[in-house]
């Protein structure tokens, strides 16, 4: 800091000021000391700052499962809101309280400012408290006053998938829920039977995978043959879904309109393509590092619920 305070022309003070990004320092002063900092090749050092500042701009994110594709895309959201915001990511997967509870330590004791625990994590974490001072936002978890909860409004789009099959003249809608344990899953399966009650329409027996479109394959073996219309809780089940009817001869969507949930990349490639429920996980990333980032600069974050958006495809 004092070579590149030198070659600025400016003190070491200045230079700490633009390095915080104070907004202390004028245009021009600015910009020769950045360019002091390129041309010197200066850097600042995190675990020096951490000595200074107590925080070591770095939040942690516990997940259950990278496998899943909602999962893996709210690992890119998040990983690029923070480093957006000028913060590292250290990833723990845990499955289960203990491993939670073992997470929450683990990253403490790497000194993350703060964490993000994702989906299926959720139930596990409700169940846990964190180390003392460490901040927390949770994704798709039911209210509580120990973090700041960021969701997609799963309700509201489960029940515009399920108003749409039966706008098409389907007499019921099946859904193919996920996990039990699942809040987004308990979520979808909510607004569906929302849904079918205020049509006045008895919901039909519950359909179970686990996220997976081999799940999704095996469950639509127990979709009776008089079906119309299946509302699956993900779009890798509905992949499921889609190859089970193809196998079965049924066709899709003059026998079986078909409807996802997450809108993945390939969700338009799917044949027919698929309708889905669109969630914005850049959004839903983006929301939940920006609370994270408030709760550790000590103000108060709030909580956000992400709207969805239904896409009509050709499988309804």
């Amino acid at each position: 800091m004092a070579d590149v305070a030198a070659a600025a022309g400016v003190s070491g003070q200045t230079v700490s000021r633009v390095v915080n990004d104070s907004p202390r320092v004028d245009p021009a002063t600015r910009q020769r000391v950045e360019q002091a900092m390129s041309d010197l090749g200066y850097r600042p050092h995190r675990a020096a700052r951490a000595l200074r500042t107590g925080r070591t701009e770095t939040i942690g994110l516990i997940v259950a499962t990278l496998a899943s594709v909602g999962n893996s895309r709210m690992l890119q959201a998040i990983a690029d809101a923070a480093s957006d915001r000028g913060y590292a990511l250290t990833v723990v997967t845990a499955t289960g309280a203990d491993a939670v509870a073992q997470g929450f330590v683990r990253l403490h004791d790497q000194g993350v400012d703060g964490a993000i625990v994702l989906n299926e994590a959720t139930a596990a974490a409700r169940g846990v408290e964190a180390p003392a001072g460490l901040a927390l936002v949770v994704v798709d978890s039911p209210p509580d006053d120990r973090y700041t909860v960021v969701q997609t409004d799963h309700v509201a789009g489960a029940r515009a998938a399920t108003a749409h099959l039966l706008e098409r003249g389907a007499d019921t809608v099946w859904h193919l829920a996920g996990p039990e344990g699942s809040y987004a899953a308990a979520e979808r399966e909510q607004g569906w039977r929302a849904q079918l009650a205020a049509a006045g329409i008895a919901a039909p027996p519950l359909l179970r995978g686990d996220w997976t479109a081999a799940s999704g394959h095996a469950a639509v073996a127990a979709l009776p043959a008089t079906a119309t219309a299946l509302f699956a809780a993900n779009d890798q089940m509905a992949l499921g879904a889609l190859r089970a009817l193809a196998d079965a001869g049924r066709a899709v969507p003059d026998g079986v309109a078909v409807i996802g949930f997450d809108d993945v990349a390939d969700a338009a490639e799917y044949r027919p393509p698929l309708t889905t429920v669109r969630q914005d996980f850049d959004a839903l990333g983006a929301a939940a590092v920006d609370a994270l980032v408030a709760a550790i600069e000590g103000n108060t974050p709030a909580s956000r619920t992400i709207p969805t958006q239904l896409v009509v495809r050709a499988s309804s």
